[in-house]
């Protein structure tokens, strides 16, 4: 008898792992179908194209011959399409330049720009998420004052502006009138060095603008909601001052729904900017993007790794978020049908 609640205890918290586990599953099955859904829908458009005769490639010619065959381009296209599936979606073999970067292999390059791209991402967030915090919890804590609604102001302004406006913007009075930075991340430097996170200062304002913007202003709803809630009132009525109604209940139950949102933005930082990098000649993912769909003729093995790249990410951030709700506030059941 003594042991009934144990037991229960136990039982209720395996059922909990189970259908967390189910869901795990289920949202990792979706998302591989959804990345192949969209990669083959890149593959089919791809090869409605015309492709560059290989004769065009000079003394690569050979090479881009070789591995034109070996991925089945003179195929039915349903051959090619197995294949790609075979050859690039499982055995992660996605072919050699074909424009770009002539005849070199296509994953070693992009694994050789990722450092860039998740660098200067890591620098956005890291500066970028704090001052949104701060401003968030600001706003709230002088709700309906002139901070509040001078700090709201502008934070539609900021939401509302695309981040490549601002590009031109910092370029333009902090590079070329101030000159207090270059225009453009200077090439061959060791990426962690300071000469180049100077040079990346430009990227990092032009990409937190929209973060610090964003996190803002869901911070100040969140917490604004929060500190008029009946709860806190009550926790006021027994004597806790407001320092510490916030501090120690409502910054803490307002966290629930933003820590997910910071940490799938953390997760995101390997997608990168594709502009913002192009922008500031930042060697990275991003621009590899853009060139190879803006090159003449495009890059299609580049392409077609690049699309299930950013797709992959945005997936894989959604996951997160949704998985880190459960573990920040034990009470949300995920895969729970109640």
């Amino acid at each position: 008898m003594h042991n009934k609640p144990r037991d229960e205890a136990a039982y209720s918290l395996r059922k909990r792992e189970t259908q967390v586990l189910k869901y795990v599953i289920k949202r990792v099955l979706l998302m591989l179908m959804v990345t192949l859904i969209v990669v083959s829908m890149c593959f089919i458009l791809v090869k409605l194209l015309p492709i560059k005769p290989a004769v065009q490639f000079g003394k690569d010619m050979q090479l881009i011959e070789m591995r034109r065959e070996a991925l089945g381009y003179n195929k039915p296209l349903i051959e090619q399409y197995f294949i790609f599936l075979q050859r690039s979606v499982i055995g992660g073999d996605w072919g050699v330049s074909e424009t770009l970067y002539l005849g070199q292999d296509v994953w070693s390059k992009f694994m050789e720009k990722m450092p860039a791209t998740m660098l200067v991402n890591f620098y956005t967030m890291i500066i970028a998420v704090p001052l949104g915090l701060m401003f968030g919890i600001y706003a709230a804590l002088k709700k309906n004052k002139w901070q509040d609604h001078f700090i709201s102001t502008s934070v539609i302004i900021f939401v509302s502006v695309p981040s490549y406006v601002y590009a031109f913007l910092v370029q333009y009075f902090l590079c070329f009138k101030l000159k207090w930075f270059p225009f453009q991340m200077e090439p061959g430097n060791d990426l962690l060095s300071w000469k180049t996170f100077v040079s990346l200062v430009p990227a990092i304002i032009s990409l937190g603008f929209g973060i610090v913007a964003g996190l803002t202003r869901y911070t100040r709803a969140e917490l604004t909601e929060v500190l008029t809630s009946e709860f806190l009132l009550l926790a006021r009525t027994k004597g806790l001052t407001r320092s510490q109604t916030t501090v120690r209940h409502a910054l803490r139950n307002s966290m629930v729904p933003i820590f997910p949102m910071i940490l799938g933005e953390f997760i995101g930082i390997i997608g990168g900017s594709l502009i913002i990098e192009q922008i500031f000649g930042i060697p990275g993912v991003g621009p590899l993007y853009v060139s190879s769909i803006t090159a003449s003729p495009p890059d299609y093995n580049f392409f077609m790794l690049l699309s299930a790249f950013y797709t992959l990410v945005g997936l894989v951030s959604g996951i997160i978020i949704d998985l880190s709700y459960g573990f920040v506030d034990p009470r949300i059941r995920m895969g729970s049908k109640k």
